[in-house]
C-alpha cells in the first residue's frame, strides 16, 4: 500500500501542484511573520541592552502612556545628579537629555525627519562606550548655534555640514548650523537625532536650565545593576522618581516595539489565515476529484484485499506528502518574504541586517503544523469518501462517484447552522451594548459563513440557472452545455466557488462599513464642526505654544479656539477606574463647534472646577449632573472635579475618547504645566474672506511644516484617508484569497477536463470546434465565479448591515451601500473566471481527438 501510495503521489504531481500552492501562500506568511518578528526583536534586543546605562533614574511615569500625549516633558532636576556621584558605586553620573516634541526644518521649510511615523529626537551630546552613534565627520557642537544630526538622515535629507537648520521646540524655534555628522553604531531604528551642546541643550529644548529628561549612572567595578539601583533608591527616595536597570530598560523599550511588531505580525497572520481558510476550500476540491477520477483504481485495491481503514490511510498519506512539500517551500518563501521585510524597512529607515536573520526552532515547528495539518484536515473527508469505495466500482465504468447523493444531510446541517447564525445577527441587530453586539455579530459572522459553505452546493443550480439563463440565447448550444457543466456536480461547484465567496464577502462586508463609516463622519462634520479653520499637526501630535502665537497674530484671523489634551484617570461611582484623554478648551467653544447638550451647557462645563461629561458614559457609571469625580492627572497630579454638563452627542462627533471629557483650557493648563495645544479653531474676523484667511495662515505656518490648515473639506478627506488605509488592507486580503481562488478554479477546471477527456473528444468528432470548446470552459468558469461573487456579496451585505448597527452604537449611524465597488466586484469576477480558464480550455482544445475518444 505505501509503494502504491507513492507512486500514486508522484504520478499525480502536476495536478496536486496548485493545491501545494495553496499550502505554500499559508506557511510562507505565517513563517515570514515569524521570522521578521523575531529578528527585529532580537536586533532591538541587543541594541537596547547595549545602548542603556546601568541605571537610569527619570520621572515617575503613571499608567496614562497610552493615551493622546499633552505635549508635556517631565524632568528631573540636575541637582541630584551631585548626590548621585557621590554614592558607594557610582562610576559616573550624568544628567541626560532627549525629547521628541521637536521638529526640525530645513533652509526650504521641509521637515529632515521621517515620514514613516518614527520621531524626531533632540538630546545633549554626550559620548560613551554605550553611546548608539559615534562622531564620524565635523566636530561636536559647541554653543547655542551648532547641532550634530545622523548620517541616515543627512544622506536622505541631503543635509551637509555647513547647512543651516532650524528646530522648532517647545520653548520656541531656534536656528543651528551643522557642524558634524554621526553615525549609528548598531541598528537605526528609524529616528532622525540632532544632538545639541549639553551647556544650551536644557534651555533651548527644555525651557530652563538645570533640569533634565533622565539621569544616567554606570556602576563602579564589582557592582551589580541591581545593587547599584537599590542604593539609588535609599538615597534619593522610593517611589519619588524611577529607576530602571539595563536590563529593565531593554524589556520597556521591546514591549513599546512589541505594539509595533504586533501590527506588522497580526496582518501577516490575517494574510495566511484567508490563504489556509481559502486553501482548504481548493485542497478538498483537489482529493475530492481525485477520488472521483480514481474510483476504479480504488476499487481495484480493495478487490486486491486492501481494507477501508488502508485505502484512507493512503489518501492522508498523499495529503501528508503534499502538505510536506508545501510546508518546505512555503518556509522558504517565508525566509525570502522576512528578508523583503527587512530591506522594506530599510527603506523606511530601519537598517536591520539580513545576516542576523533569526529563525527560532518555533518558526518551522508552526510552518510545518500549518502546511500539514491543513492540508490532512482538508484530505480528512475525501479520504473518507474514498474507503466507501466497493470493489465492485472496478467493474463499473462511471466516471465520478457519487455525483447523484442527494444533499439531503446538507441542506439539514445547512439550515441548522445557517438558523443559528441568522439569530446571532439579529441579537446583533437589536443589541444595546456594544461588546455584546460585537460578539453576536463575530458569531454570526462565523455561523452564517459555514452555513454558506454547506449549503452551498443546495444554491447552485437555482441560482446558476438565473445566472446562465441567457447563456442558450446568446452562445446557442456551447453556452447550454457550459451551463450544464456548472450544474452537472453541485458539490464541485459549490466548494469551488466557495473560495472566492469567502474573500468577497469580506470585502463587501468591509466596503459597506466603511462607506458608512465615511457618511457618518461627514454628517457629523457637518452638524458639528462650526469653525472656519482648524489647525491641526498631521500625525495630531501637540505643536508649540509658538505656533500658537503665530496664528493668533496672522492677519484676518478673529477668534482663536485652543483645543489641548491631557491623558486622565477618572473614579467613578460604580468602581471603575477609566484611563482616557480630557480636551480643554477655550471659552468660546460654542462660537467653533455645536454642541447638543443633555443637560447643562458650554459655561458651565468650561468653568474652574468642572467637567463635561458624554450623557450615556455618565448613565454607565451612575453619573449625574452635579456629581464630583475624582480625576488623575500625569505625575501623580490629582483633583475633583463636578460634573457641570451632559453631552448628548453621537460618539463619532463628539471628543473621540472614551466618556468625551471635556473642562476648561485653565483647569488643563494648571494640572498639566507645559503642556501644548493639539488643534486650533480658527475663524475670519469680519471682513475677511476665507479664501484670504487661507492664504495668510498658510504663509504664516510655511515655516512650521509639522502642522496643516485644514477646512470642512479638508478635514472629511482626512477622515476618508484614514478609513481608506483599513479598506486598502481589506484589499490586499481580498487580492491574496482572489489568487487562490483562480487557483482553485485552474484547478478544477484542469481536473475536469481531464475527467471529461472522452466526453471532449465526442464532441470534437462530431463537430465542435476548438474556438468553440474553449469558449465552453471559459463560460463554465465565468459562471462558477460569478456564483461565487454574488454568494459572498449578498453574505457581505448582510455582514455590513450589521457592522453598521454596530457602529450605531458609537454614534456612527448612517448607512451607506457602495454600489459601484459591489459592481465593479461583480464584473472582476467575472475577468477572473475567464482568467483562470484560459489554460485549461487551451489544454482541452489541444487534444488529440481519436486519443480522446479511446481515453479510459
Amino acid at each position: 500500500m505505501l509503494k502504491a501510495t507513492l507512486r500514486s503521489f508522484l504520478a499525480h504531481k502536476g495536478r496536486l501542484l496548485l493545491s501545494a500552492l495553496a499550502v505554500v501562500l499559508s506557511v510562507a506568511f505565517v513563517a515570514g511573520s515569524l521570522i521578521f518578528s523575531d529578528t527585529v526583536s532580537r536586533t532591538f534586543d541587543r541594541l537596547f541592552a547595549s545602548t542603556s546605562a546601568d541605571v537610569t533614574l527619570s520621572p515617575k511615569q503613571d499608567d496614562l502612556e497610552d493615551q493622546i500625549p499633552s505635549g508635556a516633558v517631565e524632568t528631573v532636576p540636575t541637582s541630584l545628579v551631585r548626590r548621585i556621584a557621590g554614592i558607594d558605586g557610582v562610576a559616573l553620573a550624568r544628567p541626560d537629555i532627549s525629547v521628541e516634541n521637536v521638529t526640525v526644518v530645513d533652509r526650504d521649510n521641509e521637515s529632515v525627519g521621517p515620514t514613516t511615523g518614527a520621531p524626531t529626537i533632540a538630546g545633549d551630546w554626550f559620548v560613551t562606550e554605550r553611546s548608539p552613534v559615534r562622531l564620524t565627520s565635523g566636530h561636536a557642537p559647541r554653543g547655542p548655534g551648532e547641532v550634530l544630526i545622523d548620517a541616515d538622515t543627512a544622506d536622505k535629507k541631503h543635509v551637509d555640514i555647513g547647512d543651516p537648520l532650524t528646530v522648532v521646540a517647545q520653548p520656541g524655534s531656534f536656528r543651528v548650523e551643522v557642524v558634524g555628522i554621526a553615525t549609528f553604531r548598531t541598528t537605526n531604528p528609524g529616528a532622525a537625532l540632532v544632538f545639541l551642546d549639553p551647556a544650551v541643550a536644557a534651555e533651548k529644548l527644555l525651557g530652563r536650565p538645570g533640569v533634565a529628561t533622565s539621569i544616567q549612572m554606570d556602576a563602579a567595578r564589582g557592582v551589580s545593576d541591581e545593587q547599584l539601583k537599590e542604593r539609588i533608591a535609599a538615597e534619593v527616595g522610593p517611589g519619588r522618581y524611577e529607576l530602571e536597570t539595563a536590563g529593565e530598560q531593554a524589556e520597556t523599550a521591546s514591549s513599546e516595539l512589541g505594539g509595533f511588531l504586533d501590527v506588522i505580525k497580526y496582518v501577516m497572520l490575517g494574510f495566511a489565515g484567508i490563504a489556509v481558510l481559502v486553501g482548504v476550500f481548493l485542497i478538498v476540491n483537489t482529493f475530492s476529484m481525485l477520488i472521483a477520477q480514481r474510483t476504479r483504481e480504488l476499487g481495484l485495491l480493495r478487490a486486491l484485499g486492501a481494507d477501508r481503514r488502508q485505502v484512507r490511510r493512503s489518501v492522508l498519506t498523499e495529503a501528508t506528502l503534499l502538505g510536506l512539500v508545501g510546508s518546505t517551500l512555503g518556509l522558504a518563501a517565508g525566509t525570502g518574504l522576512a528578508i523583503g521585510l527587512i530591506e522594506l524597512m530599510g527603506v523606511f529607515g530601519m537598517n536591520l541586517k539580513t545576516t542576523e536573520m533569526v529563525i527560532g526552532w518555533g518558526t518551522p515547528v508552526a510552518s510545518y503544523v500549518v502546511g500539514v495539518g491543513v492540508t490532512f484536515v482538508a484530505a480528512y473527508l475525501p479520504a473518507r469518501r474514498a474507503a466507501t469505495v466497493s470493489p465492485m466500482a472496478a467493474l463499473s465504468d462511471a466516471e465520478i462517484a457519487g455525483v447523484g447523493r442527494p444533499l439531503r444531510t446538507r441542506a439539514v446541517v445547512g439550515s441548522v447552522v445557517g438558523a443559528l447564525g441568522a439569530a446571532a445577527l439579529v441579537g446583533c441587530a437589536t443589541a444595546t451594548r456594544t461588546s455584546s453586539a460585537a460578539s453576536l455579530l463575530a458569531l454570526g459572522v462565523v455561523l452564517t459563513l459555514l452555513a454558506t459553505v454547506i449549503a452551498g452546493p443546495l444554491l447552485v443550480r437555482p441560482v446558476i440557472r438565473v445566472l446562465g439563463g441567457f447563456f442558450p440565447a446568446v452562445f446557442g448550444s456551447v453556452g447550454r452545455m457550459s451551463q450544464r457543466n456548472a450544474l452537472r456536480n453541485p458539490r464541485r461547484t459549490g466548494a469551488t466557488a466557495a473560495a472566492l465567496m469567502v474573500g468577497l464577502a469580506l470585502v463587501g462586508g468591509m466596503s459597506v462599513a466603511s462607506a458608512s463609516m465615511t457618511k457618518s463622519f461627514d454628517q457629523q462634520i457637518d452638524k458639528t464642526l462650526g469653525a472656519d479653520f482648524v489647525v491641526q499637526n498631521a500625525n495630531f501630535m501637540p505643536f508649540p505654544q509658538e505656533i500658537t502665537e503665530k496664528v493668533e497674530g496672522t492677519d484676518g484671523a478673529g477668534l482663536v479656539v485652543r483645543q489641548r489634551f491631557a491623558p486622565v484617570a477618572v473614579r467613578l461611582p460604580d468602581g471603575d477606574r477609566v484611563e482616557t484623554t480630557a480636551a480643554g478648551y477655550d471659552p468660546d467653544l460654542d462660537d467653533v463647534a455645536r454642541i447638543t447638550y443633555a443637560e447643562g451647557d458650554t459655561d458651565a462645563a468650561l468653568a474652574d472646577g468642572n467637567i463635561g461629561m458624554d450623557a450615556g458614559f455618565a448613565e454607565d457609571h451612575g453619573v449625574r449632573l452635579g456629581s464630583t469625580v475624582p480625576v488623575e492627572f500625569p505625575a501623580g497630579r490629582r483633583t475633583e472635579l463636578k460634573v457641570a454638563a451632559l453631552t448628548d452627542q453621537d460618539a463619532a462627533e463628539g471628543f473621540g475618547t472614551q466618556g468625551g471629557l471635556f473642562l476648561g483650557f485653565a483647569t488643563v493648563a494648571k494640572y498639566v504645566p507645559g503642556g501644548q495645544d493639539s488643534a486650533l479653531y480658527v475663524n475670519a474676523a469680519p471682513g475677511t474672506s476665507d479664501a484670504a484667511l487661507r492664504s495668510n495662515l498658510d504663509r504664516t505656518l510655511d515655516p512650521y511644516p509639522q502642522v496643516q490648515v485644514r477646512d470642512l473639506a479638508d478635514y472629511k478627506k482626512l477622515i476618508h484617508d484614514q478609513i481608506a488605509v483599513l479598506l486598502y488592507l481589506v484589499y490586499a486580503l481580498l487580492g491574496l484569497a482572489i489568487v487562490i481562488a483562480v487557483l482553485g478554479v485552474v484547478n478544477t477546471l484542469a481536473l475536469s477536463v481531464v475527467e471529461r477527456t472522452r466526453e471532449i473528444g465526442l464532441l470534437r468528432a462530431i463537430g465542435l470546434a476548438r474556438r468553440q470548446l474553449r469558449r465552453m470552459i471559459r463560460l463554465e468558469s465565468v459562471v462558477i465565479a460569478v456564483f461565487g461573487a454574488v454568494l459572498g456579496l449578498v453574505l457581505g451585505l448582510v455582514w455590513g448591515v450589521c457592522v453598521q448597527q454596530v457602529l450605531a452604537l458609537q454614534g456612527m449611524k448612517a448607512f451607506a451601500v457602495p454600489w459601484t465597488t459591489l459592481v465593479a466586484v461583480v464584473v472582476g469576477s467575472a475577468v477572473v473566471g475567464i482568467v483562470a480558464a484560459l489554460l485549461p480550455a487551451l489544454r482541452a482544445s489541444r487534444m488529440n481527438v481519436l486519443a480522446a475518444i479511446a481515453h479510459e
